[in-house]
């Protein structure tokens, strides 16, 4: 496996899941995650930027059943020789021993992975494809509708919001009755929204509070599904969010209308505590120039926005 990227990543994918059995990834396993996953490849062939990337996705948030059987699926495939074989189940114990503890349920999962790549032989999947027929091709049905995340990979990058509102609408069976184009609009707009209201570092109830009503009055939702898309975008909101690369997106998708109605929210947001701090003006200028208004807007946006909150 060690000459195989395409096993290794899935190798990977599926050591994280593991991780996630007990629903949380602590500091120690992330760590030997880590230290498991860049020792894969070969010294001259590390992981490539895009491909550490697509595995922070799987890191993200919590690899249920259907993903995880998934995964392993992939991973049967892959897995073509004892040597491989071996390789895995080592790197799984690794994984296992990470922390230190290892529970009845995370050594349930690892048992379950590492049966499922036991009982794979030489050409696991090509033999049963041709010995069982209507079976297989049920069993291929149901994994391949199984989640998977990587469709949404260029949404992780590119729309931060968006993927994560996607994603807990999807664990919780729900919909906000959105076009998908508005989906992705109010996306931009929740991860410039929050942007603002992190200048000072801390989100207030009230911050909150205003991001909800906006999102309410410029979307049309209930109250429920405002303060779910506010959280989301709050709390998905990291290091990795391309901050000029949203703004952009959001001047491309947006009528200047929009635009000028979203600075006067932004600027409901800054003030939610009484006072729109130096800090934030300075950040709703960035905006104004990153989604391509006027200053006269700028100006125009401050004031009615005094106004309102008056």
């Amino acid at each position: 496996m060690a000459n195989n990227r395409s096993g290794m990543m899935t190798l990977a994918k599926v050591l994280i899941a593991a991780a996630w059995a007990d629903g949380e990834i602590t500091i120690e396993e992330q760590n030997c995650l880590k230290d498991i996953i860049f020792h894969l490849t070969d010294a001259g062939h590390p992981l490539t930027g895009q491909e550490w990337s697509l595995l922070e996705m799987y890191m993200d948030s919590p690899v249920e059943d259907a993903e995880r059987a998934r995964l392993v699926a992939d991973l049967q495939d892959a897995v073509r020789t004892p040597e491989e074989r071996q390789f895995v189940l080592d790197a799984l114990q690794q994984m296992a021993l990470a922390d230190g503890v290892t529970d009845e349920e995370e050594q349930r999962i690892i048992q379950e992975i590492e049966l499922a790549v036991e009982d794979s032989e030489v050409g696991f999947m090509d033999g049963l494809n041709r010995f069982l027929g209507g079976a297989l091709q049920r069993r291929s049905a149901a994994v391949k509708n199984a989640p998977n995340r990587e469709a949404y990979y260029d949404d992780f990058l590119k729309n931060k919001v968006f993927y994560e509102v996607n994603r807990r609408l999807q664990e919780e069976g729900k919909s906000l009755e959105l076009p998908e184009a508005e989906m992705r609009k109010l996306g931009l707009a929740g991860g410039l929204m929050a942007r603002i209201a992190k200048v000072d570092r801390t989100v207030t109830d009230n911050e909150l509070e205003v991001m909800t009503q906006a999102i309410e009055e410029h979307w049309q939702l209930s109250q429920e599904s405002a303060v779910f898309v506010a959280n989301a975008a709050v709390s998905s909101l990291d290091v990795n969010y391309d901050y000029y690369r949203m703004t952009r997106e959001f001047a491309t998708e947006t009528t200047l209308e929009e635009r000028q109605a979203f600075l006067v929210a932004l600027f409901r947001i800054a003030g939610a505590d009484g006072g729109v701090s130096f800090e934030e003006t300075e950040e709703i200028r960035l905006v104004s120039r990153g989604i391509n208004v006027s200053h006269q807007d700028f100006i125009n946006a401050k004031l009615k926005a005094k106004e309102q909150q008056a």
